[in-house]
């Protein structure tokens, strides 16, 4: 009775033990497809018939909430929503612009993540960034700037050289590097996102905000007694950022960026987010 018991309980077990192998299997596989399914951009956002953008909504003019609809809006927000449209008629694909919430410390680890498909959030086009990421040709022209609060006596980043100057930034920002190598006496100070950074200037934890001009024009036009001063002291492309080994999902973007140029409508959302702020010359951004 005991031997028979224990031979039942021994084919049960390995009946369990053959179906948590098949079930690995299976489970495997099914992972190691959709792994294949994912790695390739392009054919996923055709698959699902919508693109994931991650876009900003800490910065005027290119991503900020509107409080009224819950919705990201700017620049670079219409930016993604034509690209999109000129996508789908190049696949032959109805698909659909659908949007998280970016910052500049997230936005490449939400990429490689799968959280978004791309990302297009003020990221300037370097080096070191495209080791880990793909980058279509740029679609705006940004240089870095310091905005100081009006009658500070600061007139350039040159001004900042030295170790009583604080400069604020933001983490992840490629300004935060770059800001060194023209004032490397001064202290740095990055924050998580631009409301802190600009709440730290007024605060006066700092002399300076520096990141990308358009960005600082729209932190300006939101805080009056603040000004963009001394030009700008880089050149900082901006691309839309995929996952990288993404040849055909870039190839498409850049194909759409070149319409969408063509057609008018690059030009039409200049005109609609810069023109009109003070100091800027938005005539110089279009295409």
């Amino acid at each position: 009775m005991e031997k028979a018991k224990k031979r039942k309980i021994g084919i049960i077990s390995s009946i369990i033990l053959t179906l948590l192998i098949i079930f690995g299997v299976v489970s495997a596989s099914a992972l190691a497809e959709n792994n294949s399914k994912h790695v390739d951009t392009w054919e996923r956002v055709k698959r699902l018939g919508k693109i994931r953008w991650g876009v900003k909504a800490d910065t005027k003019l290119f991503g900020l909430m509107d409080t009224k609809t819950g919705q990201p809006e700017g620049f670079d927000v219409d930016i993604a929503k034509a690209l999109t449209v000129q996508l789908s008629k190049q696949s032959g694909v109805p698909m659909q612009a659908d949007f998280t919430i970016v910052t500049s410390n997230t936005r490449i680890q939400l990429l490689k993540n799968a959280n978004i498909d791309g990302f297009i959030a003020t990221a300037t086009i370097t080096p070191e960034r495209e080791k880990v990421i793909d980058f279509s040709n740029s679609y705006f022209k940004a240089g870095q700037s310091i905005l100081v609060k009006k009658g500070s006596g600061i007139k350039s980043i040159k001004d900042l050289n030295n170790s009583k100057s604080t400069i604020i930034g933001v983490v992840g920002s490629n300004s935060v590097i770059n800001v060194k190598k023209f004032a490397p006496k001064a202290k740095v100070l990055a924050l998580g996102d631009y409301g802190q950074a600009m709440a730290a200037l007024k605060a006066g934890q700092g002399q300076a905000l520096t990141t990308d001009n358009g960005i600082l024009y729209g932190l300006a036009t939101e805080n009056p007694g603040y000004t963009v001063v001394g030009g700008t002291f880089t050149s900082e492309p901006y691309g839309v950022a995929f996952d990288n080994n993404q040849p055909e999902m870039v190839k498409q973007t850049n194909k759409a960026l070149k319409a969408i140029i063509a057609n008018g409508t690059y030009n039409k959302l200049i005109r609609k987010w810069f023109r009109g702020v003070p100091g800027l010359d938005w005539r110089s951004l279009e295409k």
